[in-house]
């Protein structure tokens, strides 16, 4: 997983993440849109495949995140696909001034437009999408890009019931929250994208799970503190929000969503992540020596994911040879088991 950088920086990491064995590389989208970082690194690394986890969908028409979704998969040779969002409300109405309203309605109904949109540039039937949100119903010849045969798909971030629920109905996979647990993926996520799944008459098994994880590795408690100094923050940050408190609750940690928000309230940020404790850490993160960390992996996430994403290690990967060996060991053996 990776965010915002230069054109080159992005290159320079594509490169190392391929010679390094690293099956592909995840964009973010926070301070930067991730369409050019994608084909500077698909240019340098042509072996790599990419996605965006997520790219914001509200703040775009349906046809411009599927104009450029087809574009960067006609020119990877189908090597990418599109992951799409709804972000929170704050972010859409006040930094992107777009709509926010029934946001699991809305995405349902953007993907399925997104999906016209690539029926139609493949000129497989007339754009015709009568959506509630998102109707479109015009797409002159001279205005449709360029057919190709590559396979288009489009997943969806989800983490309570409504919007998992919309992934089962119509999308092709699910970028699960990196704040997560084994007891949410098997007792709330798969139910429910179940169900979804069912009232679209779909197989819930054909939905691709993309899981970020907070993987902790190193062979000390000196080597292994930097990793869980930020992912024992992040876990928090995520965690204040009143929305996944269930996530702590499920485990038996109540009221700890409200513990971090009076610690932030009360402006103590540069600690908040002292409030998850290691028991805690055991359900949200994978901690592990550098040479155990695959097989800890794949026994957490082999039947579940589809993909797994390293949400941490990039700076390292970026700047340390040394790291960068190691965690090409652990993605090597990953792909291999």
């Amino acid at each position: 997983m990776t965010g915002g950088s230069t054109w080159d920086e992005a290159a320079d990491l594509a490169r190392k993440a391929q010679d390094g064995g690293f099956s592909g590389l995840l964009f973010t989208e926070t301070s930067q849109v991730p369409w050019m970082q994608i084909a500077m690194a698909a240019t340098a690394a042509p072996e790599l495949f990419f996605t965006t986890g997520i790219a914001v969908a509200f703040p775009r028409s349906p046809m411009v995140s599927a104009a450029v979704a087809y574009e960067l998969a006609d020119n990877t040779n189908g090597r990418f696909r599109l992951g799409l969002g709804s972000q929170v409300r704050a972010h859409v109405e006040r930094r992107y001034s777009s709509e926010f309203d029934r946001p699991a309605a809305r995405l349902r109904d953007y993907v399925l437009a997104v999906k016209a949109c690539w029926r139609a540039f493949g000129k497989e039937e007339r754009l015709a999408h009568d959506g509630e949100f998102y109707p479109m119903s015009l797409l002159p010849r001279d205005w449709a890009p360029p057919a190709h045969d590559h396979p288009m798909k489009v997943d969806i971030s989800a983490v309570g019931p409504l919007m998992t629920k919309v992934a089962g109905e119509v999308a092709d996979g699910v970028h699960v929250h990196p704040l997560h647990s084994m007891h949410y993926i098997e007792n709330r996520l798969l139910p429910t994208l179940a169900e979804g799944a069912a009232k679209a008459g779909r197989d819930a098994s054909e939905i691709d799970l993309i899981i970020p994880v907070f993987a902790c590795p190193g062979d000390t408690p000196e080597e292994r503190a930097p990793y869980l100094a930020v992912a024992k923050r992040q876990i928090a940050f995520y965690g204040s929000t009143p929305n996944y408190n269930f996530q702590f609750d499920d485990l038996g940690f109540e009221g700890t969503t409200g513990k971090i928000r009076a610690a932030m309230k009360a402006g103590e940020l540069d600690t908040i992540g002292d409030l998850i404790t290691d028991e805690m850490l055991d359900h949200f993160a994978v901690v592990a020596p550098w040479d155990e960390m695959a097989d800890r992996l794949l026994d957490r996430y082999r039947d579940q994911a589809s993909r797994v994403v390293m949400y941490l290690g990039v700076q390292e990967i970026r700047n340390d040879p040394a790291q960068l060996d190691k965690w090409s060991e652990i993605a090597r053996a990953v792909r291999a088991g």
